[in-house]
């Protein structure tokens, strides 16, 4: 639904975005990762046709942007940033101004709006002007705007920002259910919205693609990500690192926590460590050493680590060792 070949974006001698190339497919969630002013915003208004590209191409359920804008932009809804609307309307006034435009008429627009209306849950707020609104209710007509004409590409920038907790989980809800039959972009810097609404992440910086894929293959880059963490009453620190370093999958022992009558440790593995055998042989040796084991679990690694560890500039990472 969507293919993105080698975008790039120029201001003056400033470059935004630097030759990115993804696709995605329909029932496909992607999130867009990266820090402030890596060019997440810049490849989104492009991919909606809001700025043209420097150099590259991109389209839309088969119709190139930049050739053939409106058959593509048909396909799309799209949340900006910041969710600009007029703020002298009401809501019903800006979704219904928004219906129009999108082409609707009749018994279809207003069957449309009261969708949207239900979906963004905005019945409390429907004949208010926009200026007199919270930010979260702000936010949430602009989203309903984006979703008015039910379009198969879904183009969203920080969907969640300003919303309260269950405002986020409804918009987070409603986000996964659609991503089943559209395909999805969206940007966000809340790590646990990719866990738990994207099929798939990208993460960009300084106008590049560093990472893509599976929230579970991103964390599997984690240094943490097959580490065995236990907590063991009974036993010294150094006793239990000595034990520990005769396993052989283990490659290191580290000790996070030391109290006067527990330990709390993490063992990294070896390179190539089958899954699950690491938690065994220390499960092992703390039955064979009658440690009292009060924790063991095997990590799944961490995208707030991975994320880092990518986009931290060298510099900074080299002071922090």
């Amino acid at each position: 639904m969507i293919k993105v070949e080698n975008l790039k974006k120029t201001f003056g001698p400033k470059v935004a975005v630097n030759g990115i190339s993804f696709t995605v497919e329909r029932g496909e969630v992607l999130g867009f990762l990266g820090p402030n002013g890596a060019g997440k915003s810049t490849s989104m208004r492009m991919i909606t046709g809001f700025i043209p590209p420097t150099a590259g191409k991109v389209t839309v359920g088969g119709f190139d942007i930049a050739e053939n804008p409106i058959a593509a932009k048909r396909l799309v809804g799209y949340l900006p940033e910041n969710a600009p609307a007029y703020t002298d309307m009401t809501v019903y006034g800006f979704l219904d101004f928004v219906a129009e435009l999108r082409g609707m008429r009749g018994d279809q627009r207003k069957k449309a709006i009261h969708r949207v209306v239900e979906m963004c849950f905005l019945e409390s707020v429907l004949y208010q002007s926009v200026d007199t609104l919270s930010k979260g209710y702000r936010h949430r007509t602009c989203f309903a705007q984006s979703i008015i004409h039910d379009p198969d590409v879904l183009i969203l920038d920080e969907p969640t920002d300003g919303l309260d907790p269950n405002q986020k989980h409804e918009v987070r809800t409603l986000i996964r259910r659609m991503g089943e039959k559209k395909a999805i972009i969206f940007s966000t810097h809340i790590l646990e919205e990719v866990e738990a609404v994207c099929s798939r992440a990208m993460i960009i910086d300084r106008g590049q693609v560093v990472a893509n894929g599976t929230p579970a293959e991103l964390k599997q880059k984690s240094d943490i990500a097959g580490a065995v963490t236990l907590t063991v009453g009974g036993v010294t620190s150094a006793e239990l690192s000595q034990k520990l370093a005769q396993i052989s999958v283990a490659k290191r022992t580290a000790i996070l926590k030391e109290g006067s009558s527990r330990v709390l440790a993490r063992v990294f593995p070896r390179p190539d460590t089958v899954s699950g055998e690491l938690a065994r042989q220390v499960a092992e040796v703390a039955q064979r050493e009658k440690w009292r084991l009060e924790e063991l679990h095997t990590e799944e690694g961490r995208l707030d680590e991975v994320f880092r560890s990518i986009t931290l500039p060298e510099t900074v990472k080299e002071e922090r060792k």
